[in-house]
């Protein structure tokens, strides 16, 4: 039998990033600032702007500030709301990646289906649709949103009707006249179903945990402040900055002294008193956990929606689904036409861990199986050489911009990669004590936090209860933990790698920290 021939190769770079959102975006932006040109993104879609690209559902905004949600050099001054709408925000990713002169390095409908790391070559094997890349180092800037969840409901195959994920919205389907179900309580849920049920003839949601809803504070930015933050940047920095510590001060309650969450909860009771009359469903909408446990949301619509006469609450769980009907643990059948799952997406168990294969062969999915899902300050992984990750374990936040930890992290990657320059490194892994003592310090100060004490189960958790998501600290202390490279918590291989010889003599492996 004739061997197969090999893969095509589609060629080698230095560095190769997986992603084109905030944090793919952002790594070229910052390797190009840095003098590396030598660098591929991939990306699995036609365009840039990850989640952004991705969520169309009717309704979909930012619920962190526009002026802080946006890259620090890239200031936007024509941002349109306080709290940016979903196709303002994609556009403004696109835009920022033509300015920087992005698009030239990335291939599109390129995803990568598997990484392997060949420690002989010192460099990762790239498998791609268009044959195989090679790179001496690997960002994975996937994101934590990327793989939308659906729960796996019996029967829910044999449904006749129409069925999708908030992330994947079909826009050519019409609810007009249907029974639709909605199937979750979060972040997405919250803004597309106000969309949904004028036009559908009757909504059933499918609620779990009721989430405790702030007063929305989104206006119209006028034109009037447009034109002074174009004619006066600064006082778009100062809104920036304003904002940011603002933003930094809700720490206080949400890690530090959680019973302040109280004051927040007399908010969010004032506001469903006040926009949900009925008592019956007003006790159905009421959380029984500490404000914050779950991401807190906002919204100005949402009760309202929940009070119109076509729209029923169910608190029962779903025990299966019919060919043209929902039923729940109680017995009912409610018949629906079409279902739509806010359910969130594959966070602490993202597929593509499974597909990341580290120094010893085994997958990234099949170490943390063990060890649970951890990295050294968010980026690194024992084990996995030339392997960084932007948005990685425990640097997700619930009251600021991730866009902060993104160029955070992004200075501690350059940092890294001009260390090796400098000392003829071709590898850098951390090692496992430096993993193991930051991790210990992460999940100790995890524990008094709203998000350990409050009384939830939410998606920052693994199906362990541990929380592998947030970081559990303000985050200009993440900018000082990671504002340089810190060599002396990696084994570091000085040699020269076969694309990038270095001053120093082969083979030579340092250990430390």
């Amino acid at each position: 039998m004739t061997a197969p021939p090999p893969p095509a190769t589609t060629g080698h770079s230095r560095v190769a990033v997986v992603g084109t959102g905030f944090a793919g975006v952002g790594a070229a932006i910052a390797l190009r600032k840095a003098g590396i040109d030598d660098f591929v993104l991939f990306e699995r879609a036609g365009d840039v702007g990850g989640t952004w690209r991705d969520n169309t559902y009717p309704g979909c905004q930012c619920d962190v500030p526009s002026h802080l949600y946006s890259f620090s050099f890239a200031p936007n001054p024509e941002w349109s709301r306080t709290y940016s709408m979903q196709p303002e925000i994609g556009s403004y990713i696109r835009r920022t990646a033509e300015r920087h002169d992005v698009l030239r390095h990335t291939r599109f409908h390129c995803p990568v289906d598997d990484a392997r790391w060949d420690d002989g070559a010192k460099r990762w094997i790239l498998d791609t649709p268009a044959g195989v890349h090679t790179a001496d180092l690997l960002v994975m800037a996937n994101g934590p949103l990327s793989e939308p969840k659906v729960p796996a409901v019996p029967g829910l195959d044999r449904f006749e009707g129409t069925t999708f994920h908030s992330a994947a919205w079909d826009h050519d389907h019409s609810f007009s006249g249907e029974r639709v179900a909605v199937v979750g309580t979060g972040a997405s849920t919250i803004q597309f179903l106000p969309h949904v049920q004028p036009e559908a003839a009757e909504v059933i949601l499918f609620q779990r945990t009721p989430p405790w809803v702030l007063p929305h504070p989104d206006r119209a930015i006028r034109g009037w402040e447009r034109s002074l933050y174009r004619r006066v940047p600064m006082l778009q920095k100062l809104n920036r900055f304003v904002t940011y510590w603002l933003r930094e001060s809700m720490m206080f309650s949400f890690a530090k002294k959680p019973e302040r969450m109280r004051s927040v909860e007399k908010i969010a009771r004032r506001h469903l008193d006040q926009q949900v009359p009925d008592p019956s469903l007003r006790a159905r909408l009421t959380p029984t956990y500490t404000p914050g446990c779950k991401r807190l949301l906002i919204s100005n619509d949402y009760y309202p929606t929940l009070s119109e006469p076509n729209v029923t609450v169910v608190c029962d769980g779903i025990a299966e689904v019919g060919e043209r009907s929902v039923v729940t643990a109680d017995g009912v059948e409610h018949p629906v036409d079409s279902i739509i799952f806010g359910t969130g997406f594959h966070v602490t168990d993202n597929p593509v861990i499974g597909h990341i294969h580290g120094r010893d062969g085994r997958s990234l999915a099949e170490v943390w199986a063990e060890t649970g899902m951890r990295a050294y300050k968010g980026a690194t992984v024992s084990g996995f050489p030339n392997l960084f990750f932007l948005a990685g374990a425990n640097t997700g936040i619930g009251h600021t911009s991730l866009v902060v930890m993104i160029e955070a992290q992004l200075r501690y990657l350059v940092g890294a990669l001009r260390w090796m320059d400098r000392h003829g490194s071709s590898t850098v892994e951390v090692t496992e004590r430096s993993l193991s003592d930051f991790n210990a310090e992460v999940q100790e100060k995890m524990a008094p936090t709203v998000w350990n004490t409050g009384g939830c189960a939410s998606w920052y958790q693994d199906a362990h209860g541990r929380n592998p998501t947030l970081w559990p600290d303000f985050t200009w202390r993440f900018w000082l933990a990671t504002r340089r490279f810190d060599p002396a918590a990696y084994r570091v291989e000085r040699g020269p790698n076969p694309s990038r010889p270095g001053p120093a003599a082969p083979g030579l492996a340092v250990a430390t920290g």
